[in-house]
């Protein structure tokens, strides 16, 4: 019997194809065609990879019939953009490499394809991942399911909203300063960030390398796990990842609140955001109490810096990586420049988008000779405050609880010409990203209006154990 793909979770697609009530092909098809269905109202997807899709997931019931086992084997996962799969483009949704096919598989990738997963299809992003919305992609707006006139977040908003629409089991994206958290938030998902270390970046073309991390956004907390369990783990391809034991995730998940320590930091709770979200996490963290969980009050008092800081070293870093992107050794070119420096400066005027442009000129500026040490140089010592307000507050609770975003989904168009609004929205994702540790957004309600909003569990370097088993404790027992 062909299933009802929308309704279905990771874990229950997995338990569905262990049990046999249906195969990867079936499972597949079914997916390949609600998205043919309802992709057209959302822009969820850049591309999708029909044949290879069913050829995919055609070996996995082969395999499956000869005996093999696997959590994840058979299971169609959609893809951010940016994330090497072999045969599949890998645009960065930018013109700059509109054309590109990957001829590798990033480290991420690789592990998924060797857990037998099925590659779906290229979710949409804001270009080069630089943005808070997906307005930003060269090719096309992803809309919010829950009221297409909103934006789904972003710079993940293609995977966020293809979970939340029914158009996917479940996604890859990837978190620079909030990517992955504040658009499962938006879209009423689960997405998680994985501590700096923890998962290899190797094949993910770079924004801010010291910032990067790839994570699952899914359904439920429980899939979160799942999905998480063969990314994560040293990697040699990538220097930057740690070699320590990787905790069993699903297994972690049984701790309940009981006992856990909660921290509110009091910089998090602040006059401006919008109170129906203010009222959603209080009404969590509420929830949470009653189900015996300890409330710490906690203070972070560098996060007033953190936005600064962030602008500062990921322009920074971007302005290095994207330098790369030239005509010549990778990228668009302009087809008829009148000089070499023609060449580079066409090549990459045509290549980028505004945004992607401007993050560029104020990197390349704070990396210049006379300001190095004004602007970037100090805003690593600054990182560094924030990083050791993490560890104090690590100090005396188990995890912290906070808003994801000040404000729910805002409308299309609200925020495009007013790029420092944008930037102000990630004050409370991005010092996540500068100290390296782990989080994520699991949802805690909905406005009046029906926007879903979530709350962000945050948790020491290396504890996705702990933000894990509150998240799933939340949502079990608190939840309804």
């Amino acid at each position: 019997m062909k299933p009802v793909f929308s309704g279905l979770t990771l874990c229950a697609a997995a338990e569905g194809l262990r049990r046999g009530d249906f195969s990867s092909v079936e499972l597949t098809r079914a997916l390949l065609e609600t998205i043919e269905r309802e992709d057209g109202a959302l822009n969820a997807y850049l591309s999708v990879d029909a044949h290879g899709a069913l050829q995919q997931a055609k070996a996995a019931d082969d395999a499956r019939a000869a005996g093999r086992k696997g959590a994840l084997l058979g299971v169609p996962v959609a893809v951010k953009d940016l994330i090497n799969v072999k045969g599949q483009p890998c645009t960065c949704a930018s013109k700059q490499m509109e054309g590109y096919v990957s001829p590798y598989d990033a480290t991420v990738s690789a592990r998924l394809r060797e857990a037998g997963v099925v590659f779906a299809g290229r979710t949409n992003m804001d270009e080069f991942a630089m943005g808070s919305s997906t307005e930003g992609s060269a090719f096309k707006i992803t809309r919010n399911p829950h009221d297409v006139t909103r934006v789904p977040g972003g710079s993940s908003g293609g995977s966020a909203a293809a979970v939340a629409g029914g158009e996917a089991v479940a996604a890859l994206g990837t978190d620079t300063g909030g990517s992955i958290r504040q658009p499962a938030s938006f879209c009423g998902c689960v997405g998680v960030k994985p501590s700096y270390g923890r998962v290899s970046r190797y094949g993910v073309t770079a924004y801010a390398s010291s910032l990067d991390q790839v994570g699952p956004v899914t359904k439920t907390v429980e899939d979160a796990a799942m999905l998480l369990q063969p990314l994560a783990g040293c990697d040699p391809h990538d220097g930057t990842t740690l070699d320590m034991p990787v905790p069993d995730y699903c297994a972690a998940l049984r701790g309940g609140l009981k006992g856990l320590r909660i921290g509110l930091p009091k910089e998090y709770y602040i006059e401006g955001s919008d109170p129906e979200v203010t009222a959603c996490v209080r009404k969590a963290v509420d929830g949470c109490a009653a189900a015996g969980a300890e409330i710490v009050e906690v203070s972070l008092p560098h996060t007033e810096y953190a936005v600064a800081v962030y602008y500062i070293i990921a322009t920074a870093e971007a302005s290095a990586n994207l330098a790369r992107f030239d005509g010549v050794r990778y990228g668009h070119r302009t087809p008829h420049p009148e000089s070499v420096l023609d060449l580079y400066a066409k090549s990459r005027a045509e290549g980028f988008g505004t945004e992607v442009k401007r993050r560029i000129i104020l990197g390349t500026y704070v990396l210049s000779s006379g300001y190095y040490d004004a602007y970037y140089g100090r805003a690593q010592k600054v990182r560094t405050l924030v990083r050791q307000d993490f560890v104090k507050a690590f100090g005396v609770c188990d995890v912290l609880m906070t808003p994801v975003a000040p404000t729910p989904a805002y409308r299309i168009g609200e925020t495009c010409n007013d790029p420092l609004k944008m930037y102000l929205g990630d004050i409370f994702t991005v010092p996540a990203n500068l100290a390296g540790i782990c989080g994520l957004s699991v949802p805690c309600g909905k406005t009046l209006s029906g926007l879903p909003v979530g709350v962000q569990v945050l948790g020491p370097a290396f504890g996705e154990d702990k933000i894990l088993r509150a998240a799933y404790a939340y949502e079990q027992e608190v939840r309804q």
